[in-house]
């Protein structure tokens, strides 16, 4: 589901950077695999977030194969941490990073991001929710106390993916509840993460709406 006018789509995909080499071949093997990326549209906001915290530092909770790593290397990260519950995906992930040179600013980990983050001590710089929709506000606060201020984390898929964008909007805009977690887990989790992340007093969130939609926080100080 598209949720901006088709105009507006082409306007932000002409403008969006092009893909290097490696992006290039990811954008072709998640095509052929059917898994979802960011895009350019949303990576362009991932390089300039990298860009603008001087990002020395990336947790990402859910990587794939590592589109969205390359993006915060573009924008000067030194290191990200990758997670990934697939094995065959980090492993993928892997021989990119050898094939194109960059194996020693990339750390896959396989399993659970939420155990992962517990063994890595902070701070990070930028962080990217990625992973089940369920899970995000809960994400958010295993990594709080690894941030400082001006940190950002950006979760995405916020208004489009796996969820019901019109009950979403419903939620948000005219105070309906949220569907239980019962009756469809994605939805009520993105839109536990975003009630946690706009109602949160040290915390400012901007909603941004390209690619399927993404939330940048940052932490005030």
């Amino acid at each position: 589901m598209n949720v901006l006018p088709e105009h507006t789509a082409r306007f932000l995909r002409a403008t969006a950077p092009d893909h290097t080499p490696v992006q290039a071949e990811m954008a072709d093997l998640a095509e052929e695999w059917g898994f979802p990326i960011i895009g350019p549209e949303s990576g362009a906001v991932l390089r300039l977030l990298a860009r603008s915290t001087d990002a020395e530092r990336v947790f990402e909770f859910g990587s794939g194969f590592g589109y969205s790593a390359t993006w915060f290397l573009r924008g000067g990260a030194e290191s990200v941490i990758c997670t990934e519950f697939d094995e065959e995906e980090a492993e993928q992930g892997v021989a990119f990073a050898a094939e194109y040179g960059y194996d020693d600013a990339v750390t896959f980990e396989v399993g659970d991001a939420m155990e992962t983050i517990e063994r890595y001590d902070g701070p990070f710089d930028v962080v990217l929710i990625d992973h089940q929709k369920s899970r995000y506000a809960d994400a958010f606060e295993a990594v709080r106390p690894k941030l400082r201020p001006g940190s950002v984390v950006v979760a995405d898929n916020i208004a489009s993916g796996p969820i019901d964008f019109d009950a979403l909007v419903r939620h948000v805009a005219d105070g309906d509840p949220l569907p239980s977690s019962d009756e469809d887990a994605q939805t009520h989790g993105i839109g536990s993460y975003v009630d946690h992340v706009t109602d949160a007093p040290t915390v400012e969130t901007a909603i941004l709406p390209v690619g399927s939609g993404i939330a940048v926080s940052t932490l005030r100080g």
